[in-house]
């Protein structure tokens, strides 16, 4: 009965995007984890000025009295006092939801973390939600929230594999029995692709641009396979001749972004490889039998399925919603009181 008077959240927390689930109600917030403020002045936090999109939309365009700032890195809470305004914002959001029952308990939430940060770093993300207005947090690693979002079986003795590659990590992890019997956490992931194409076109054609244009790149050109037909779809780019400082136009083909990202791809297949073979062969054998699952929003790279299909010999499928298959676990695992407590998520009082 409680529970029917309290918010529950499904939270997952992005280097890149913050997704937020809402029990019964589903997906309303997928939102650029960032924040736009003025910059502190005499060790005072500056004025929050924008949030998410809006913050974005400002990026690499903002006058010196303004900061946009990127509140995670690499999986980690990179500045504490601005992720817990930036928590109070989601909730707000949240709040505005019209509901029929008025709420006097503060909301419970389930937030996906990585699997590759500290005990430090996990208890600051229950700090955090604990000083923005949540009332109960639990820790749910992200490879769990995927298989769970995806519909597999994770309480039950077979293999499951999952990919899921997000904006500062990409996760490789294979689960059975309610657990994680091994991981790979990456710091290889969607900014690193970014930040390789700004060097690659800073190297190759002497122009400067910025990160929002390199992930333009990515999103429109990415691919990590020479397909026939497509290598030709060419983009317009404009950024900063590096000799004269002046505007400088160039054309960007697709094959050589796919040169230019090559060597993360590697990076994460050789991961992938190296967690296959000390796998068990029992799970191997489940794992071959179930396919490989592909989750997150670095997953859109076209031919990445085939690509890991071809590298593993195994089948290989993404989830159905890639972007929100976290926060689509930990709205599923909030339906499954035994699940929370079987998986022995972290509780933070």
């Amino acid at each position: 009965m409680l529970n029917d008077l309290r918010l529950r959240l499904a939270i997952d927390l992005g280097t890149s995007n913050t997704v937020v689930g809402v029990h019964g109600k589903g997906i309303i917030v997928n939102e650029p984890t960032l924040i736009a403020r003025r910059v502190k002045k005499l060790g005072k936090p500056g004025e929050i000025i924008a949030y998410g999109t809006k913050a974005k939309q400002m990026l690499g365009k903002e006058p010196r009295q303004m900061e946009v700032v990127q509140l995670l890195s690499q999986g980690a809470i990179a500045d504490f006092d601005a992720t817990v305004e930036y928590f109070k914002h989601i909730l707000n959001l949240v709040n505005e939801l019209p509901s029929r029952i008025p709420r006097f308990l503060k909301p419970e939430a389930v937030i996906g973390v990585p699997t590759g940060i500290t005990e430090v770093e996990k208890r600051a993300v229950s700090s955090v939600a604990l000083k923005a207005g949540i009332g109960r947090v639990y820790l749910v690693e992200e490879p769990m929230a995927v298989a769970v979002g995806s519909g597999l079986i994770v309480d039950q003795p077979a293999g499951n594999l999952i990919i899921d590659l997000g904006g500062g990590v990409t996760e490789l992890a294979v689960v059975s029995l309610g657990g994680i019997v091994l991981n790979r956490c990456l710091k290889v992931a969607g900014k690193q692709m970014d930040d390789t194409l700004v060097n690659f076109l800073r190297v190759k054609y002497g122009v400067l641009v910025g990160l929002a244009t390199a992930e333009r790149i990515k999103i429109e050109l990415g691919s990590v396979l020479s397909q026939n037909g497509s290598s030709s779809k060419k983009m317009e780019i404009k950024g900063r001749n590096l000799e004269n400082g002046l505007p400088k136009l160039i054309i960007v083909e697709k094959e050589e972004v796919r040169e230019a990202l090559s060597p993360v791809i590697q990076k994460i297949i050789l991961a992938l490889n190296e967690l296959l073979e000390e796998t068990p062969p029992e799970l191997t054998a489940d794992i071959a039998r179930r396919g490989i699952v592909l989750s997150g929003g670095g997953s859109q790279l076209e031919g990445l399925e085939e690509l890991i299909e071809r590298e593993t010999k195994m089948p290989v499928w993404k989830t159905k919603n890639s972007i929100t298959s976290v926060a689509d676990g930990g709205l599923s695992l909030l339906d499954k009181r035994k699940e929370l407590n079987d998986l022995k998520l972290s509780l933070a009082k």
